[in-house]
C-alpha cells in the first residue's frame, strides 16, 4: 500500500467516522465496480438457483441490462487504462479482462436465445455462466483493481468512474 493509498484512507474513515457523506461525483470507481459486481452476482445466482420458468426468462434480462452497460463501459474506462500501463503483467490482465467479456457475452446472447427456460442445457449455461463471472471477478478485483490503486489517485479513480458512468448511458441493450 503506498503512502497516498494509506492517506486516502484514513481521511474516508476520519470522514466516515464524523458522519460525512461523499458527493456522488468523488465516488471512487472501485466502489462503483463492486456494487455492480455484487448485484450481478446475486442476479446470477438467483438465475441458477430458480425454478420457475418466468422468473428465470426475467433474470436473463435484469443481468443483460445490467452486465453488457457495466462491461462495455469498464473496458473503455478501466480496461484501456491498464493497457496502457507499463509492463507485460498489466497488459496481459488487460486483455484477459477484454477476453473474458468477450465470453460472458456470448454465453449470456446464447442464454437469452434459448427456449425452455427449465431445460438441462438452459440450467448449465447459466450455471457456466455464474462461474466464469465469479471467476473474472476474482480476478478483476485481485489484478486490475491493485493495478489502478497503485497507478491511479482517488481523483483519477473519482473522474474513472464518472466516466464510468457516462459511458454506461450510452451502451444500447
Amino acid at each position: 500500500m503506498t503512502i497516498r493509498t494509506s492517506l486516502e484512507n484514513a481521511g474516508k474513515t476520519v470522514l466516515g467516522a464524523l458522519g460525512g457523506r461523499k458527493e456522488p461525483a468523488e465516488t471512487d470507481i472501485l466502489e462503483t465496480l463492486e456494487a455492480e459486481h455484487d448485484e450481478v452476482q446475486s442476479l446470477l445466482s438467483k438465475l441458477v438457483d430458480s425454478d420457475n420458468a418466468r422468473e428465470r426468462h426475467s433474470l436473463v434480462n435484469r443481468i443483460k441490462k445490467a452486465l453488457i452497460p457495466h462491461t462495455k463501459a469498464e473496458e473503455k474506462t478501466v480496461y484501456d487504462r491498464v493497457l496502457g500501463l507499463a509492463g507485460k503483467d498489466a497488459k496481459i490482465d488487460g486483455h484477459e479482462g477484454y477476453l473474458e467479456h468477450s465470453l460472458a457475452s456470448e454465453t449470456l446472447a446464447k442464454l437469452a436465445k434459448m427456449r425452455g427456460p427449465m431445460s438441462p442445457e438452459f440450467s448449465a449455461t447459466a450455471k457456466v455462466l455464474r462461474e466464469l463471472i465469479n471467476h473474472h471477478i476474482g480476478e478483476e478485483e485481485r489484478n486490475i483493481w491493485a493495478r489502478l490503486r497503485e497507478n491511479f489517485s482517488a481523483e483519477d479513480r473519482a473522474q474513472m468512474n464518472r466516466e464510468f458512468e457516462a459511458a454506461k448511458k450510452r451502451v444500447k441493450v
